[in-house]
């Protein structure tokens, strides 16, 4: 990835170091501004991240917080007072698009601001552009027939993760400092361990998923959840809060009732090493940075275990037997706008070069029929769940943390996703038990490609999740910007 040709303080600043130095007049949003749109403007030619911009109203934007600063005697700025951000695509981001990463809806604008992404403004956080999404936000590589394929900054032959890869791969290239992201089984962690930066799944029904498209309903509400990524773990516990709370709009969300990372203290947390599931071999190069990361946290006086535990291999299972009884509309229907997509005519209009659709997404439209023909092998699965969300809790605690893999290996390169489809069950096993999970970078591994590892804690800590993942970051040095890696 190509150095910036300036402005490196800007562009590996915290949002919250940023916030300080614009409110502080040390520099103005609109200089922070500049330089985050010329980072992206430097790369995306070559990853693809950015799938549309608003540069013209963002520097409008930005110009107004300076005023705002400059006047004496007007209201207190609001935490992200004139810092920039990007959104992923899949939130209605007002007068930008909102498509989904599905061709049938190329065209449609979003005509008002999501919850998550009009309290981000509220605070005063500036949108640069929305960023992909893999088609309809289910795959775990950011790919579709509206904007193509993004690509890994560290290495634009490999994959970025999905479906929020477009924020992960601008992020981690420099261009934004934080993003709003969601995730249903990985889709925030995912994009972030790939891409070597922050990222935070709260706990279920934390922060409203209102007016993003496609949107889960019926119990699967409670298994998406939307949550911040950014490129340093001090800015996740605030995003959080800004987002957090009821709105009226998503039946499911509750009031928040959030933690205090400055309350945490790593000598008073049990942290349980799980270095894998026993159905999906994790790479050692991933378990030795986990080890690190074990060992970091057992020197700042941490009680660390290394354990497994029983149920853990049956996670993918779980996962798609309890979307499945979620209900709602099919894959197949979301693709065909409301009415089901015949999905074998639709693979072999593939195979022909003539489909809308990504081939991920034809797959899932076929395999999402297979529990009802095996409606005893999905009871056996959904009886198992409680049984292990039971585990989960008795072993976490209220002041338990578990190291635990986000992905077996680092990113692939494109399209050999498809041979690992179900390793997402580290992940997406996390959103079924509604717990909260934060994705902690651990440092490049010998491919010069991004380690990381997720950190989970009980229902309702995501304090702890976050404690632990500012440990870590201030520890074995967090995101390592892709222009640093081969010096």
């Amino acid at each position: 990835m190509e150095k910036p040709t300036g402005d490196k303080e800007l562009l590996t600043s915290s949002a919250m170091r940023l916030a300080g130095m614009i409110r502080s007049r040390r520099v103005s949003s609109r200089e922070v501004v500049e330089a985050h749109i010329r980072r992206i403007e430097q790369v995306n030619p070559v990853i693809n991240a950015v799938v549309a911009k608003r540069f013209e109203q963002a520097l409008k934007e930005a110009h107004r917080a300076d005023e705002q600063i400059s006047k004496r005697g007007q209201s207190e700025p609001g935490l992200l007072h004139g810092v920039p951000c990007t959104i992923k695509e899949s939130f209605a981001l007002n007068g930008m698009p909102n498509t989904g990463g599905l061709v049938a809806r190329t065209g449609h604008t979003a005509d008002s601001d999501a919850t998550a992404v009009a309290r981000l403004r509220a605070a005063g956080a500036i949108p640069l552009g929305v960023t992909n999404v893999s088609e309809l936000c289910m795959w775990m590589e950011s790919s579709n027939r509206v904007y193509g394929r993004t690509n890994n900054p560290y290495d634009p032959a490999c994959h970025v993760g999905g479906s929020s890869g477009g924020e992960g791969a601008i992020i981690a290239a420099g261009g934004s400092p934080l993003g709003l992201a969601a995730d249903v089984a990985g889709s925030i962690r995912l994009p972030a361990f790939f891409s070597g930066v922050f990222g935070h799944k709260p706990t279920a029904c934390l922060v409203p998923n209102s007016g993003q498209f496609p949107i889960a309903v019926n119990q699967a509400g409670r298994y998406l959840c939307t949550g911040p990524i950014t490129r340093s773990a001090e800015d996740l516990m605030p995003l959080l809060k800004i987002m957090a709370g009821p709105d009226g709009e998503d039946p499911l969300c509750r009031p928040a009732q959030i933690g205090d990372t400055r309350c945490v203290e790593a000598k008073d947390l049990d942290v349980f090493l799980v270095t894998g599931n026993a159905a999906a071999k994790v790479d050692a190069e991933l378990v030795s940075a986990m080890r690190d990361a074990a060992d970091a946290l057992s020197a700042r006086g941490a009680r660390v275990e290394t354990t497994t535990i029983a149920g853990l291999e049956d996670s993918f299972y779980i996962w798609s037997a309890m979307m499945d009884a979620a209900g709602g509309p099919s894959f197949a229907e979301l693709m065909g706008q409301g009415r089901a997509i015949n999905a074998w005519l639709e693979l072999l209009r593939w195979v022909l070069g003539r489909s809308e659709h990504t081939l991920p997404a034809i797959g899932l439209a076929i395999l999402e029929k297979a529990p009802a023909l095996l409606p005893g092998l999905q009871e056996k699965y959904l009886d198992r769940a409680p049984r292990l969300k039971d585990e989960l809790n008795k072993k976490l605690g209220p002041r338990g943390v578990m190291l635990y893999p986000t992905f077996t290996c680092t990113a692939q390169r494109h399209n050999l996703p498809l041979l690992r489809f179900f390793h997402s069950g580290y992940t997406s096993i996390v959103n079924v038990m509604e717990l909260p999970a934060t994705q902690v970078p651990l440092g490049l591994g010998s491919r010069g490609l991004p380690m990381g590892v997720q950190v989970v804690a009980n229902a309702g800590n995501d304090h702890l999740s976050i404690a632990v993942a500012e440990i870590l970051e201030t520890e074995l040095g967090g995101w390592v910007p892709p222009w640093q890696k081969d010096s």
